[in-house]
């Protein structure tokens, strides 16, 4: 099918950055949707399948419209993801929105909103959709997938958005102190320094979703906590949002300590990747188990990420597709 496609409104600063340098952007919307795209001032020529043609146009609009300044890589890799999976564009959905409010297939269609530094923060793919309705929705929600899927950043966002809309008073951020294969012995300083490298990713989540002087002020004021599992055994914790993150690397005992931790009026959501478990040779993990477990626990979701969910740069989720197919991941 071939579609001449003319932008409306078209700016030719805006169609600059639309198409990046050289033509550089038509060119990965070009290998990443299987079509082939040619360009006369604001006419497109799109040709390939059919409904690889419409998503491609829906998805020009789209970028057209972001375009004021020029689109970083994040900013492209992002939409054609979210391009490229069952659902359509993001400029699509909000016609189809427009056109009847009322429409139920429609609004499950709209972003959340999330309330953080990132106004545009949503779901790229249709897993990532289903994994922040089931936070919002479940007292305790599991993301089990690899690595770049936001499995951790947008639990960290729910948890923001929870604390930023007051429907918990603090958020608690744990996970194993288990080295990735290696030994490093005996770290220098206090307690929190020794911990600090293990719970770093967490921070680097809530500097990017806060900024650094509300997150200073959070931890001053209690709001925000991190500790690792180890220190969690007795506590119960009410009016909290609780992330566990890279809990592969937990055992089936921490795993039930940390599960058992939820008070009232909280929410609990457990992250990791079952394909890079640290823990001893021979040792199950808490993970797995727990998957197998409470998979029919009412209450409880999974959702299950994919490589098509990585949302990182490309070649990661090509990584990951390679190492899926040598090395299928075995259960523990």
């Amino acid at each position: 099918m071939i579609r001449r496609h003319r932008i409306a409104d078209a700016d030719n600063r805006r169609l600059a950055h639309l198409c990046g340098p050289l033509d550089a952007h038509l060119r990965q919307i070009e290998e990443a949707l299987a079509v082939h795209i040619s360009r006369r001032n604001a006419e497109f020529r799109v040709e390939g399948a059919r409904e690889a043609v419409q998503r491609t146009t829906d998805l020009l609009d789209h970028l057209h419209a972001l375009a004021v300044r020029p689109l970083d890589d994040e900013r492209l890799r992002l939409a054609l993801v979210e391009a490229a999976g069952p659902r359509a564009p993001a400029a699509a959905r909000a016609r189809k929105v427009a056109a009847d409010p009322a429409e139920p297939e429609a609004a499950a269609d709209v972003p959340l909103a999330l309330h953080t530094r990132h106004a545009d923060l949503a779901g790229r793919t249709p897993n990532q959709v289903q994994y922040l309705r089931q936070m919002l929705a479940h007292d305790i929600t599991f993301g089990i997938g690899p690595a770049g899927t936001g499995k951790t950043f947008l639990a960290v966002a729910c948890a923001v958005d929870a604390l930023e809309r007051q429907g918990v008073q603090r958020i608690v951020l744990t996970r194993p102190a288990v080295e990735a294969g290696e030994r490093l012995g005996f770290l220098p300083g206090d307690l929190a320094q020794k911990v600090d490298p293990y719970l770093r990713p967490l921070y680097d989540a809530l500097y990017d979703l806060m900024g650094f002087d509300r997150v200073g002020k959070a931890f001053e004021k209690g709001q925000i906590e991190i500790a690792p599992l180890a220190f969690m055994r007795g506590r119960t914790l009410n009016h909290a949002f609780v992330i566990l993150d890279e809990a592969q690397n937990t055992t089936r005992e921490q795993m039930k300590m940390f599960l058992t931790r939820m008070g009232f009026r909280s929410r609990c959501v457990v992250t990791g990747d079952v394909s890079q478990i640290d823990l001893p040779k021979g040792l199950p993990s808490g993970l797995v188990e727990a998957r197998q477990i409470l998979a029919d626990v009412r209450g409880i979701a999974f959702t299950d990420f994919t490589a098509a969910d990585v949302v990182r740069h490309p070649l990661v989720a090509r990584i990951v597709e390679a190492y899926e197919r040598q090395l299928p991941a075995a259960p523990r």
